[in-house]
């Protein structure tokens, strides 16, 4: 793995780029286990016995099988970064299993665990902005309200929309999860969140999209406000659609 392909100067790694690694000849668990403490250690992704879940060897072991690969590393960062979350995702994971066994189609539990885990992302915001962002009001979240970003904050956690975004494209779109704590740190919003997730609350999919390079200061791009007319990437609200698509009758 190669990473001088990675821009830690990019606003969304902002709370990673403390931990910017550099990965030795030894790989990325090696660089991983070097970092900040954390409550799992990264080992080879041989250590993982053929045939046994990965969540559940992690949950048994607490260790974390790791491949030298992007999407690894972004995962190994989000353990140090978000420990208490990711802890606390790996049991609902484990107790999910324990439940339903390993089988080829998800249940909805499990569906939002990886959902949550791959690709969810944090909003702090005023109202308005979570009120505008709900009800896909892209004009008014990101064009009228832009002001108001000033106050807000959006935080990546998904280890694969940060893999995603070393290579930023238009539509890339977070699940932002639905809910407003009043805190002031990063490690305050990891232990408000494992207190918070719940196997019944992430199967209601408790998500709604953010496309992520619309946030502004993100994407030079977006001080346009024609970037935001892109109905292909900032889908209005399915009425809103159907209006749009709607064919006259004669």
């Amino acid at each position: 793995m190669s990473h001088h392909v990675i821009d830690w100067t990019a606003p969304w790694l902002a709370p990673y780029a403390a931990k910017a690694l550099v990965v030795p000849d030894s790989g990325v668990a090696q660089a991983l286990n070097s970092a900040a403490p954390s409550p799992v250690r990264f080992v080879s992704q041989s250590a993982l016995p053929d045939g046994q879940a990965y969540e559940q060897f992690i949950f048994e072991t607490q260790t974390v099988p790791t491949r030298d690969n992007l999407h690894d590393f972004f995962n190994g960062l989000c353990w140090l970064t978000f420990p208490e979350t990711k802890k606390k995702l790996n049991q609902l994971q484990a107790a999910q299993l324990a439940i339903d066994g390993v089988q080829q189609v998800r249940g909805p539990v499990r569906d939002a665990l990886t959902v949550f885990d791959e690709n969810a992302a944090f909003l702090l915001a005023p109202q308005p902005l979570w009120d505008a962002l709900i009800a896909r009001d892209w004009q008014r979240l990101f064009v009228e309200l832009r002001p108001m970003w000033l106050q807000a904050q959006v935080l990546l956690f998904g280890h694969a929309l940060l893999e995603k975004l070393v290579y930023p494209r238009k539509p890339i779109t977070a699940h932002v999860y639905i809910a407003q704590p009043a805190i002031k740190s990063i490690a305050d919003l990891d232990a408000w969140m494992a207190g918070d997730i719940t196997a019944d609350k992430l199967a209601s999919k408790p998500f709604t999209a953010l496309p992520v390079l619309g946030v502004p200061g993100w994407w030079p791009d977006n001080e346009n406000p024609c970037f935001y007319g892109d109905i292909l990437v900032f889908r209005p609200e399915k009425q809103k659609i159907s209006k749009i698509t709607r064919t006259p009758v004669s």
